[in-house]
Order: C-alpha cells, then sequence, then structure tokens
C-alpha cells in the first residue's frame, strides 16, 4: 500500500475482514455546496452508505497525505468558510502531497484513491464531462479518462446538465466505459429524471449491479464502470425547464465576457438562482440517495 495512504481505523478493519466499504468524494464539501449544507449533506452520505450495510470512506487530502475515511474533524475542515481547500483531480495528487496542501477530491482522484485502498464502489451526484462548445475549447473532464483506466464503480445520476450530454455519452462509449441505468433505459439528466438518450444496458437492483461489476472487473484491462440513477422522482426538475435556465445563463455569460474556467461556476450560480434553490434541494437529494445505493451495491459485491 502507497506510504502517503492513510486509512481509517475503522476502513481498514473493515478492509481486512472483507466487509463492504464505499467511497465518497469531498469536492462537494469544500466548492460544490453552500455552507451548511455542505457538512450536512457530506453527513447524511456516510450515513446512507451505513443504512445500507456498508463502511463509508470519504476521500481527501491533508497534511501530506492521501486520506481514505475522513474523520469528523477533516470533513469540518474542508467545510470551513474562508478555507484554503484546493480542488484535486487526479492529475493533482502528486503535487498537493508535496506541498502539505489540504485539498478535496473530485471524481477523478476519489477514483484513484479508493482504487489504492481496494474499494470498489464510489458513489457522487454526477461525474464531469464534455463541455458545451469543447468542439473549440477541448474542454473534457479528467473524469472520462480516469473512468477509462482505473477499475472502479461509480454511482452517479449522470453527468452534470450544464455539460453536453449526448457527446459525453459518446465519450465515455470511446473511452470503453460501460453505462449503465440503474432501474432506467436512458440517462438521467442529473436534475432530472431523463434526457432523452438511451443506454445500451440496464440493471434492476443491486444484486443485478453488482453481478454486472464483479463480470466487468473479470475482464483483463478493463477500467472503471458507471451506474446511473436518477434523482429522486419528488424533487425532479422537468428537464426543459432546466435546459432553458442553462440558455438563458450561457447567454449572459457570453454577455458579460464570461469564459474559460469561469464559465462553469456562473452557469451554476445562475440555474441555482433561477430555480429558486430547487436545484440545491436536488443535488443533496441525488448524492444521499446515490451514496445509499453505492453502499447496497458493495454490501453484495464483497
Amino acid at each position: 500500500m502507497h506510504e502517503r495512504l492513510q486509512l481509517s481505523d475503522e476502513v481498514r478493519t473493515a478492509l481486512a475482514g472483507g466487509r463492504a466499504v464505499g467511497a465518497l468524494e469531498s469536492s462537494l464539501i469544500a466548492q460544490g455546496l453552500p455552507v451548511p449544507h455542505n457538512l450536512d449533506t457530506a453527513l447524511a452520505a456516510e450515513a446512507a452508505v451505513r443504512e445500507s450495510g456498508a463502511v463509508p470512506a470519504t476521500t481527501a487530502v491533508a497534511d501530506g497525505r492521501l486520506v481514505v475515511g475522513a474523520d469528523r474533524a477533516l470533513l469540518e475542515r474542508l467545510a470551513e468558510p474562508g478555507a484554503k481547500v484546493a480542488k484535486a483531480a487526479s492529475r493533482d495528487l502528486g503535487p498537493l502531497l508535496a506541498s502539505g496542501a489540504l485539498a478535496s477530491t473530485t471524481v477523478s482522484a476519489t477514483m484513484r484513491l479508493a482504487h489504492m485502498a481496494g474499494i470498489a464502489v464510489f458513489a457522487t451526484g454526477g461525474i464531469g464531462g464534455v463541455h458545451r462548445g469543447a468542439a473549440t475549447t477541448f474542454d473534457v473532464s479528467s473524469d472520462i479518462d480516469e473512468l477509462s483506466a482505473t477499475p472502479v464503480a461509480v454511482v452517479s445520476s449522470g453527468a452534470k446538465s450544464i455539460l453536453d450530454l449526448p457527446a459525453t455519452l459518446e465519450m465515455l462509449e470511446t473511452h470503453r466505459v460501460p453505462v449503465i441505468g440503474y432501474g432506467v433505459d436512458e440517462l438521467p439528466g442529473f436534475y432530472s429524471i431523463g434526457s432523452g438518450l438511451s443506454l445500451s444496458h440496464r440493471v434492476d437492483g443491486p444484486s443485478e449491479a453488482a453481478a454486472a461489476i464483479a463480470a466487468h472487473r473479470s475482464i483483463r484491462g478493463a477500467g472503471g464502470i458507471l451506474v446511473v440513477q436518477p434523482p429522486p422522482a419528488d424533487l425532479a426538475i422537468d428537464r426543459a425547464e432546466v435546459e432553458a435556465w442553462i440558455s438563458d445563463a450561457l447567454a449572459d455569460a457570453a454577455a458579460r465576457g464570461i469564459v474559460g474556467g469561469a464559465v462553469t461556476p456562473h452557469l451554476l450560480s445562475h440555474v441555482a438562482r433561477a430555480s429558486d434553490g430547487r436545484t440545491l434541494a436536488v443535488n443533496i437529494g441525488l448524492i444521499v440517495n446515490n451514496a445509499r445505493t453505492a453502499g447496497a451495491i458493495a454490501t453484495v459485491l464483497t
């Protein structure tokens, strides 16, 4: 095991004893959700994994260590308003380790840490993917490359809806990443139940999902696998309504001259305001729901 990998006692004991463990990312705490929802949601996600019979393992980078199983004190450090918390993708792990910085982990970094620790299943809200306008900006998330290379099953509500979802699904196919609908036949739209994009594979329940993951992992050279489920139906927002907010946000960004990395936070902020907080409620609900499903799958898979 990597000399800088720091597993909590609970996670280490669970893995050694063959118990199910579900990994969770921490960028939702430091960058993804506002205070106090960030810490509350992280704790609720951990509780959901436990309710499913698995041990939660929230990941982070802290004090020169790759942490798998962050304790409450570290979660609070990540959530502290005004704290200098870097956002780590897998490419950033080495430099952040060397500097001793405090960092949250995104999808790609969490996948890498989970695999290093021997954890097979990880839950998040939505993966990154192909950004709108990527034909000219080449803005494609490293999450897709990580999914193609790292053999961890990721449970999410698809990709973030501000992305180019058809291009993201095509890119996942190009990178040989199986996308399996969990009780659905089309890619979820993150805030919405569906996106109109059909999926080739479907499972119904944790046993079928675990069987698909195990079979995939048995294939030599296989990378990750993406299991997608919609947000809770009572929170989901109509796809046309979400798309209208995103279109308005893109037009506003263009009018203001907002480009590059500043576009995504602008879009998210605009959509949150336009929805009068409804998107925040969906985001929280799907994060916790995905954690619960990941825990259930991990329990069967172990």
